[in-house]
């Protein structure tokens, strides 16, 4: 839990959260703070290092190893496969997907580019990297305003604007650079947002209920998204061939691109039709966050959730 990127503070409620519903009957839990100069064990009133050589810790004269690793990282470095990788040449198990899915669906662009393979739509868009001194101005116009402004590799909605003159993106660039150097630029899409959790539940991929995210915001952004400026109803009063079509495309990709424990792909309906947005792999875990309210409308606890991903990465 914990990461370093913007999203931080949501990992660590998130990791609390995972630490709450697993069954200390069953399990023997540590919480795990993950920072750029310290890895700790969390304990009552210490934290204790652990040894980056081989995923350890000392407790009481005792070298204590995992046998399973539960990732709730969102951002770096847990979602976009950094931690995977060092876990892997560990040859510790662990709930998310691997390092190359993990990065590959953490890079909007790359996704995007596998979805429109799979016949799967999405928004008109152009890849600009600011360390580039290629004159994009004429791509900039090919555009229909308005355009949102995207870091490639972010989440939780840090690093994105809205524009709706061509005389804001080069600030807007400027700004969302300061997230990450690859930026991606699409038209925006017009019509409601859905979202759509895939489970393993023993070998079977399954589609949570779609929930659909209502805000009065310009875009369902940071606040909208923590802060309560959004409602989100679960499940989605829409057309049910709507729905289904977004749930297949959900599992469609979850299983094209090998993910493993959870994912949550987002839409917007165009027309009826999903167009895809991105896909989270490690996705928000928090009482407020989106799978925990699809899993209780499938009549699902997060207990049978957490306990299916480590049963999952155990018997990799």
């Amino acid at each position: 839990m914990g990461g370093y990127s913007a999203e931080r503070e949501i990992s660590l409620l998130s990791g609390a959260h995972v630490c709450e519903h697993l069954d200390p009957k069953k399990f023997e839990v540590y919480a795990v703070d993950i920072q750029k100069d310290s890895w700790n064990v969390l304990l009552d009133d210490q934290r204790v290092a652990i040894d980056r050589n081989d995923f350890s810790f000392t407790l009481a004269n005792q070298t204590i190893h995992f046998d399973v690793v539960f990732n709730a990282i969102h951002g770096t470095p847990g979602e976009d496969g950094v931690l995977a990788a060092y876990f892997e040449l560990l040859q510790i198990k662990q709930t998310a997907s691997d390092h190359y899915a993990s990065a590959l669906t953490f890079n909007k662009r790359d996704l995007l580019l596998i979805a429109k393979q799979l016949g799967i739509p999405s928004a008109k868009s152009l890849a600009v990297n600011l360390n580039d001194s290629q004159d994009f101005s004429a791509a900039f116009h090919s555009l229909n305003l308005p355009v949102f402004v995207k870091a490639n590799r972010s989440g939780s909605s840090f690093g994105i604007e809205k524009i709706n003159t061509f005389d804001e993106l080069m600030p807007a660039l400027e700004r969302v650079a300061q997230v990450d150097k690859e930026i991606l630029v699409e038209e925006a899409l017009i019509g409601p947002e859905i979202t759509v959790g895939v489970i393993q539940l023993e070998s079977e991929l399954v589609a949570l209920p779609v929930t659909l995210i209502e805000t009065d915001n310009t875009f369902f952004d940071f606040e909208a998204k923590y802060l309560g400026a959004s409602r989100e109803i679960t499940p989605a009063p829409l057309p049910e061939d709507q729905l289904a079509q977004a749930k297949e495309w959900a599992v469609k990709l979850h299983k094209h691109l090998g993910l493993k424990g959870v994912s949550r792909a987002e839409f917007i309906l165009v027309d009826g039709i999903p167009h895809l947005l991105e896909i989270n792999t490690t996705p928000g875990l928090t009482k407020q966050s989106i799978i925990p309210q699809q899993l209780k409308a499938a009549g699902l606890t997060l207990a049978q959730l957490f306990e299916a991903m480590i049963d999952q990465a155990l018997n990799d």
